[in-house]
């Protein structure tokens, strides 16, 4: 709209619909909701570029030369640098927070198996699913329970370049609590 152009005039549609339309808020997944043996897949992907993965490991005070020391790197095994696994792993959980925990957790208990079976590249793009192997209900938290996710990350070509297994502290839906 143009400065000092008045705003379009209101309609009993437009009145209606903001005063009667449902609203749905995005948020992850209550504990009761999450099942066992489905695997949730996240999307968008997320390319890696090369600003992410020496920012990161500066910020973090990584200074391997793989990860920012390109003329060095290409003399190592892979030929070039190869983006921080610290970074794969971060991503591997972000990418699944708005599908499944969104508002819905209330703590990362910790990790159990972290690998990382191929290396990631800067221009990659990461993919991830996840798959909750175990649930149970908190013994003293009311209201919360505890799930066991394995997420997995793959590159652009399919390849699995991250595994991680955590455990997550989950609030019930608020009927539950």
């Amino acid at each position: 709209m143009e400065a000092g152009a008045s705003p379009p005039p209101r309609t009993e549609r437009t009145e209606r619909t903001e005063r009667e339309c449902r609203r749905v808020e995005e948020r992850g997944l209550w504990f009761d909701e999450l099942e066992t043996d489905v695997v949730y897949v996240h999307r968008p992907g997320r390319t890696v570029s090369e600003a992410d993965n020496t920012l990161f490991s500066t910020l973090t005070m990584n200074t391997q030369a793989l990860h920012l020391d390109e003329a060095w790197s290409t003399t190592q095994t892979f030929g070039t640098r190869l983006v921080n696994s610290m970074f794969t792993l971060a991503t591997l959980v972000g990418l699944s927070v708005s599908r499944l925990t969104q508002g819905t957790t209330v703590a990362n208990l910790g990790f159990t198996e972290i690998r990382f079976p191929a290396p990631v590249f800067p221009g990659d793009t990461l993919y991830a699913e996840t798959v909750v192997r175990d649930k149970r209900l908190s013994r003293s938290r009311p209201g919360q329970g505890v799930v066991t996710f394995e997420h997995t990350a793959r590159n652009q070509h399919g390849d699995v370049v991250a595994v991680a297994v955590r455990s997550a502290l989950m609030l019930r839906r608020a009927a539950d609590r």
